[in-house]
């Protein structure tokens, strides 16, 4: 399945908008994780002027041992705070490109 990476902070309207509208989406399949910022240092140092900010991280074939890996983390387009769950919902069809089937 799909993951999506929320980098958000405390207390930051826009990141809180986004996860709620992320959560409304029931049509898509993914996992969404948010990160806060503030518990680590490197996420700080990279997001603190940025955020909320957007990745997607593939699922790839399972390993040998029947493990699940994951290609690295790939950045999506940031969506205007204005946009309706269905514009969003648009826009993830579009950079996720799901696979229905699944």
């Amino acid at each position: 399945m799909m993951r999506l990476i929320l980098y958000s902070k405390p207390g930051c309207h826009l990141c809180e908008g986004l996860q709620e509208k992320l959560e409304q989406i029931e049509s898509l399949k993914f996992q969404l994780e948010v990160r806060d910022i503030t518990e680590r240092d490197d996420w700080f140092q990279a997001y603190q002027y940025e955020v909320p900010v957007l990745f997607k991280v593939q699922p790839q074939p399972r390993n040998s041992a029947g493990e699940a890996a994951f290609s690295p983390e790939e950045l999506l387009p940031r969506p205007s705070p204005r946009c309706s769950v269905a514009q969003l919902e648009q826009m993830l069809q579009k950079y996720l490109q799901i696979d229905r089937s699944q």
